[in-house]
């Protein structure tokens, strides 16, 4: 069960809904710290993406409950607290659990270059550090679920 979820969506693309790509953007853990998250999703919304930003203090279940309800093409994880291998591993070991694993699963926040690699290995698609842009992150959902949904 979501504790809340909150949709953007621009007015003027609601007709083109069943062509947008959909985006759960998530706080995992005990993290209570998201404004990354939130203009994360502002960027990904005002780019014509459907955004699903499911609040703060999601467990992995929620997350991925979530992702299943809202038959979303990817999931964005923000986590600052140092929990990130944990999290990001829980939400790709369920996904896969559920047959979910055309969901594309991205991450950004404060993760050690070194723990990338290891991320990347367990099916994390792409990781952004701090310093990335918004038009980075955009670009690369867009062209990532593009890529996915050609194969």
């Amino acid at each position: 069960m979501v504790r809340s979820a909150v949709v953007f969506v621009p007015r003027a693309t609601l007709a083109l809904m069943s062509e947008r790509i959909r985006v759960v953007v998530a706080k995992p853990g005990l993290d209570g710290h998201d404004r990354g998250a939130k203009v994360v999703a502002r960027a990904l919304r005002d780019a014509g993406m459907e955004v699903i930003y499911t609040g703060l203090h999601q467990t992995p279940e929620q997350i991925v409950e979530t992702a299943l309800q809202e038959d979303a093409d990817a999931v964005g994880l923000s986590v600052l607290s140092g929990a990130h291998m944990t999290l990001f591993a829980r939400v790709i070991k369920l996904l896969e659990a559920k047959g979910a694993t055309d969901v594309l699963v991205f991450g950004g926040g404060i993760i050690p270059e070194a723990d990338i690699p290891e991320l990347t290995k367990w099916g994390v698609a792409k990781v952004f550090t701090p310093g990335s842009t918004t038009h980075e992150i955009v670009d690369w959902v867009r062209t990532a679920v593009a890529t996915r949904s050609e194969v």
